[in-house]
């Protein structure tokens, strides 16, 4: 759905009407089963649709089918990404062991090797995500916004970042500002709903998920997946009155 465009509406008015869809779907949909697809339908379609209108006239996107040179940095998502991230590897379970995968101890392992790392340290090990296959990613129809909105202008700047031989890679600002609008909206819808809306390391995130189903445990309104909780530079009270005074403005 493709909620309202930026460059007519400018961002504060587009993170109000994101906000104002989210809560009428949490509304609509509130404790129900399909809440957490409702949710995320409408966030990745907003961030498609929009995205595309923000990039007419930008540089081409460097991105393709095969290059996975930044699938080595931390991913963050928020808990509805997750749970669905979760679900979406217990369906695809049987096909991938067909296939010689085991993407569940894949995430393990990953989670055993980078949980507790820095963003500089996670940068360092250089560690494959879990989720690349021959270049191509598993989860993709799934993939949380921080994969959608992380796109880059130039493959030869991405790789010798990830060498470090160099410190700047051309990042797509509409990717980014897009993303950003599109999961803040959502947050603050949740907050405002009274649903966890904290951010999440990924992998952390998922071994708690594929533990048990914590779906209806979040849909009530609790935190089951507290522990993978990250503290980003900006923190959860900065952020609420960000979002209050948004809405206010």
């Amino acid at each position: 759905m493709n909620t309202a465009n930026p460059a007519d509406a400018g961002p504060l008015a587009f993170f109000k009407a994101l906000h104002d869809a989210y809560s009428q779907t949490i509304a609509r949909f509130r404790e129900g089963p399909k809440l957490v697809d409702a949710l995320l339908s409408q966030a990745f379609d907003s961030f498609e649709g929009n995205v595309a209108i923000q990039s007419e006239g930008q540089p081409t996107i460097a991105c393709h089918k095969g290059c996975a040179t930044c699938c080595t940095l931390r991913v963050t998502a928020t808990s509805p990404e997750i749970l669905l991230i979760a679900r979406y590897m217990r369906m695809a379970r049987a096909a991938l062991a067909k296939m010689g995968i085991d993407l569940e101890q894949r995430v393990i392992d990953a989670d055993k090797a980078t949980r507790g790392l820095s963003e500089q340290e996670r940068v360092k090990l250089r560690r494959r995500c879990p989720f690349i296959e021959k270049g191509a990613c598993l989860i993709y129809p799934v993939r949380p916004l921080a994969c959608r909105g992380h796109a880059s202008h130039d493959v030869k700047a991405c790789v010798d970042a990830a060498s470090g031989r160099a410190d700047s890679v051309p990042y797509s600002e509409p990717h980014l500002i897009v993303r950003s609008l599109v999961q803040n909206a959502m947050q603050s819808a949740l907050r405002d709903a009274g649903y966890v809306w904290s951010i999440h390391e990924l992998n952390h995130g998922l071994v708690t998920a594929l533990a048990d189903d914590l779906e209806p445990a979040w849909l009530a309104g609790g935190e089951p997946l507290a522990g993978s909780a990250v503290a980003d530079d900006v923190g959860q009270s900065e952020m609420a009155r960000t979002f209050d005074a948004i809405k206010a403005a």
